[in-house]
């Protein structure tokens, strides 16, 4: 019978899009929005344009939104994710 895979490639196999995602909760964590204002990820994430929300988190959200589209993008196939 053929193995497909080794048995270590799945201990460090990770989702796709997950440094972006890891990237995006680090900066939130570490903004003032949640810092000092005391906001949860999601409602910093909502205010948007806030000026306790770093521009930095929100190029990372995007990215992150953007490598989360290119998952149902069929041209992805030839092109590979975006942010991975």
């Amino acid at each position: 019978m053929p193995r497909f895979y080794e048995e270590e490639d799945t201990k460090t196999w990770k989702p796709a899009c997950s440094g972006l995602r890891e990237d995006l909760k680090e900066c939130l964590a570490k903004s003032d929005c949640c810092v000092k204002d005391g906001h949860t990820m999601k409602e910093c994430l909502q205010l948007g344009n806030h000026p306790s929300v770093p521009s930095e988190c929100m190029a990372l959200r995007n990215s992150f939104f953007e490598c989360k589209r290119s998952l149902l993008d069929m041209r992805t196939r030839f092109r590979g994710r975006k942010g991975d």
